[in-house]
């Protein structure tokens, strides 16, 4: 039986917690219940609803059933599915807990649902700013708990108000008092009327981040403009069930605009502690990148090329994690950890979601991970994560 090198500790950095129906109303101020997020009946489907508009179906988020089974994404989470369809653990923290022990995972990265994987769907929906950021601030005050409550097994990433940059820093600031690990930061900040990441009007926020040690991390889909991905990729002419394969698969390739344009900015050279995480964008496109980046950047601005203070791939060494889950390197899995670095790459699991490793992620990689130096197994498998998330 092929098993894993001695010590190899499994963090998952990458999974999601779908929203409880009463996780805004129960911590909403006396009289605010019905100005934050609820849930209402509609037409037979639970929606979630603010301001009297709804703003996203209150589904399952994932796409395993209460016994265990995973189903299509176009049947399930895509479909008629609600949060009486899924695995309890895809929404009760006291059920993940249970099923991490089962699994064998020490800890577990969190990211939303229904508010939209960087917060967008909430933040985008609601006119009323203030109003807006009582929610964020709710939200991040729950997930505060459930990492406290879960003896820091769960690491949920607390969302910024992306259309404030001063209230982003505020909010970090806050967010590292709470004890939080890390933020969630939407990839397109300009969809809600701020500049985009690249403008300097944000070195107080990286400024923030970096010294507060808290890594910013992009999860594919983050955004309404890397989520358009998702939806306009396939060709009309596809099977309903092949549209969310092809979707899925584009949205992998999409956080590479996120480590070009971060490279090519020179907020590294500012800030040069900045960590920052690509969220279930896998690895197997990074090699090529790091070696276009810097073609392409000293081919079409030599002048610039000159300017940074490292080559744009150096940057990804430097200050970029990115996490990998069901890839295999195409036989040689050594090389390509090897090719984006060992020191950084995180394991996921991606649980609930359709591509999540289930029912056993870990016996389900074993395998290939086994194929790696003792030493890339302990870093790849949960000690990098351990020591960006302080574990």
């Amino acid at each position: 039986m092929v098993k894993l090198a001695e010590g190899v500790r499994v963090i998952d950095a990458d999974a999601h917690l779908t929203e409880r129906h009463d996780l805004f109303t129960e911590r909403a101020p006396k009289g605010y219940e019905d100005k934050v997020p609820h849930v209402v009946r509609i037409d037979g489907v639970d929606m979630w609803v603010l301001e009297g508009k709804t703003f996203g179906k209150a589904g399952s988020g994932g796409t395993i059933d209460p016994e265990g089974k995973k189903h299509p994404f176009r049947t399930s989470q895509g479909g008629s599915w609600g949060i009486d369809d899924v695995h309890p653990a895809a929404w009760d923290t006291r059920e993940r807990v249970r099923l991490l022990d089962d699994l064998g995972i020490d800890a577990q990265v969190l990211y939303p649902n229904s508010i939209g994987i960087g917060g967008q769907n909430l933040y985008n929906s609601v006119k009323d700013k203030t109003a807006v950021r009582l929610c964020l601030q709710l939200y991040n005050e729950a997930m505060a708990e459930v990492q406290e409550e879960s003896g820091n097994r769960l690491l949920p990433m607390p969302i910024m108000p992306a259309w404030d940059i001063e209230a982003c820093v505020r909010e970090a600031k806050r967010c590292a008092e709470m004890g939080f690990r890390g933020v969630n930061m939407t990839a397109d900040p300009q969809d809600s009327g701020s500049p985009d990441l690249g403008d300097p009007a944000w070195d107080p926020f990286w400024e923030a981040c970096a010294g507060l040690n808290l890594p910013v991390h992009f999860h594919i889909g983050a955004s309404q403009t890397a989520l358009s991905y998702f939806g306009t990729t396939y060709w009309p002419s596809q099977d309903d069930y092949v549209k969310p394969a092809i979707g899925g698969a584009s949205l992998f390739q999409n956080n590479s605009r996120l480590l070009l344009n971060s490279a090519y900015s020179g907020m590294f050279d500012r800030h040069p502690n900045l960590k920052m995480v690509s969220v279930e964008s896998g690895i197997g496109w990074v090699p090529f990148m790091l070696e276009a980046m810097d073609y392409e950047l000293e081919e079409n601005a030599p002048e610039w090329f000159d300017k940074l203070q490292k080559l744009p791939s150096e940057y990804f060494r430097d200050n970029w994690y990115a996490t990998f889950w069901f890839e295999t390197g195409r036989g040689d899995l050594q090389h390509l950890i090897d090719a984006v670095g060992e020191d950084n790459v995180m394991f996921e699991t991606d649980f609930p979601h359709p591509t999540c490793l289930h029912p056993d992620p870990v016996e389900k990689v074993t395998e290939k991970i086994a194929t790696l130096r003792p030493e890339s197994q302990r870093k790849v498998m949960g000690g990098n994560a351990a020591k960006l998330y302080k574990l």
